[in-house]
């Protein structure tokens, strides 16, 4: 019966080791729900957009730490005048020391003259490994 207690004294604290880390939010730092968006905060989700809005693109970012990575690359998948999978541009964000995040935005304003019509797509990076893929269309 000795050797038990300790063992189930050592159980009871993994489990309440587990609790007040799920409780005070603690864990690996992950980014999910990106979302095509009318507005930084990703409230106004859309996927279509007329010729002038900016385009955002929303991540929550869950236990963020200072150094983490966020990258977006931007595609013309299929658009009026543009090759198929034309690489618009990259634009990357870095978490920094003492930062307190929870949202990540990225927004390309419309060009001269508005976007030309079509399907975009953004694919999502955390630090350097695949996270989401939206697309978006330009009506």
């Amino acid at each position: 019966m000795k050797t038990r207690l300790p063992i189930l004294f050592a159980v009871l604290v993994l489990i309440s080791s587990s609790l007040a880390c799920a409780v005070l939010g603690g864990g690996e730092p992950t980014l999910s729900n990106s979302r095509t968006a009318l507005d930084s905060d990703g409230i106004n989700t859309t996927s279509t957009f007329s010729l002038f809005d900016t385009v955002y693109v929303v991540s929550d970012l869950s236990n963020g730490v200072a150094g983490n990575v966020i990258s977006s690359d931007w595609y013309a998948e299929n658009v009026d005048g543009v090759d198929p999978n034309f690489f618009i541009d990259n634009v990357e964000y870095t978490v920094s020391e003492g930062e307190n995040v929870d949202t990540i935005y990225f927004f390309f304003e419309p060009p001269d003259g508005g976007w030309p019509a079509g399907t975009y797509r953004v694919e999502v990076f955390f630090n350097g490994a695949p996270s989401a893929t939206v697309r978006f269309t330009i009506q």
